[in-house]
């Protein structure tokens, strides 16, 4: 693990190229030693509905969840939530500058009791 989800606002679409930004979050996310690599999993959904502040079609947003099994220090979470957010923060600025955006990150647990896991990546790994 972890499970990096954006939920982003529709209207973000003509601003951002969000496969490369889910591209830039598994790169960063890739380098933090608390993730292996094979867990690594990072999803975009467009939310289509919504509403923001006054209701000005102009804002957007980009929530970001990462999950990740239960069992890392508090330290460590901290500094994944802070890189994974200034890697985002870092691909958006362009955007910042100049729109209304408003970006979060939420880091949780999953509890490995609740959670079973199975899959064949890691067979994969390396496969053209």
């Amino acid at each position: 693990m972890p499970h990096i989800s954006l939920e982003f606002s529709a209207n973000l679409e003509e601003r951002i190229d969000i496969q490369a930004l889910c591209e830039h979050l598994r790169v960063e996310a890739s380098t933090i030693a608390a993730f292996p690599m094979p867990g690594i999993r990072v999803r975009a959904l467009k939310a289509d509905h919504y509403a923001i502040a006054d209701g000005n079609s102009k804002h957007s947003f980009i929530d970001i969840s990462v999950r990740l099994r239960a069992g890392r220090s508090e330290q460590v979470k901290q500094d994944a939530a802070q890189r994974l957010f200034d890697a985002a923060k870092t691909y958006l600025e362009p955007v910042l500058k100049t729109s209304s955006l408003a970006l979060s990150l939420e880091m949780r647990d999953i509890d490995p009791e609740l959670s079973p896991k199975t899959g064949t990546i890691r067979d994969h790994l390396g496969d053209a």
